[in-house]
């Protein structure tokens, strides 16, 4: 997998800021259910959403604890402004930050979450450690990224397309179950878990998945700069998706979700 740049994914992101939440259809579900695993948690004082995008996790944590402070941040300044325009007169805080780099001195928080964020990183350590850092003694941390199944419609037929033309695999490699939990460990999280479900879209053929896929955003991350090995390669890809796939008039687009959980200990 080429190395992620983390500028290039930020301006792909900001760039759909304004048609986002019309396409994130998977991304909407994940909030529900993430939300639904704060329910055994105390209301806390402070909350951060880490790549809160156009601020759909953040007021609905905004809702549930109007005695808290409520923060979010996303690396794309599009995505912040859109949050900031849908949130206005919430009371929430919306900055620009990178989730490896956040701008809060130490123990700040009770609560970190993030959803459909983190699998855009090139390792889990750094943002893993800076949501242990910024998290009070005792704090939580909740989060949700798209595990290793996901896209593997797409990614199965394009290593077919590949194997009769040669070239390297450049579609991108999301974390596994394991690796995340490998991480919440190695950051110092205890009371850790994790656990992954499956979410399908469905659309009218494979061209139609990879126009969702850019539509939120993720296409630069998802999709490297120079497409999947060119215009060949490509076609070739969207005639074995359409052609191993469709049923009924319609592909699938599996996306699997990875649920995380940890505490900071004190």
């Amino acid at each position: 997998m080429p190395p992620i740049d983390r500028e290039k994914v930020g301006r792909s992101f900001g760039r759909q800021a304004g048609e986002y939440d019309r396409y994130a259809v998977v991304q909407k579900r994940v909030v529900a259910r993430l939300l639904g695993q704060l329910d055994d948690l105390p209301a806390p004082r402070a909350v951060l959403d880490i790549g809160t995008g156009t601020g759909m996790l953040l007021g609905r944590l905004a809702d549930r604890y109007p005695a808290a402070r409520a923060v979010g941040v996303d690396l794309a300044p599009a995505m912040a402004e859109a949050a900031r325009d849908s949130l206005a007169g919430r009371g929430v805080e919306i900055l620009v930050a990178d989730a490896e780099a956040l701008p809060f001195a130490d123990n700040t928080f009770d609560l970190v979450v993030s959803s459909s964020t983190f699998q855009w990183l090139e390792t889990l350590h750094g943002a893993f450690g800076e949501a242990h850092r910024v998290l009070a003694p005792g704090g939580r941390f909740r989060f949700a990224l798209f595990g290793g199944e996901t896209l593997r419609e797409l990614k199965a037929s394009y290593r077919q397309a590949l194997a009769s033309g040669g070239g390297p695999d450049r579609t991108h490699q999301f974390a596994t179950a394991d690796g995340v939990l490998t991480a919440l460990v190695a950051c110092g999280f205890t009371d850790c878990g994790v656990h992954a479900e499956l979410e399908t879209e469905y659309h009218e053929d494979a061209r139609a998945v990879l126009r969702a896929i850019k539509r939120v955003g993720a296409g630069t991350a998802a999709v490297p700069a120079g497409g999947l090995g060119g215009r060949r390669v490509t076609q070739e890809m969207l005639t074995i998706y359409d052609r191993e796939y469709s049923a009924g008039g319609r592909v699938p687009a599996t996306y699997e979700v990875v649920y995380g959980w940890g505490m900071k200990p004190g």
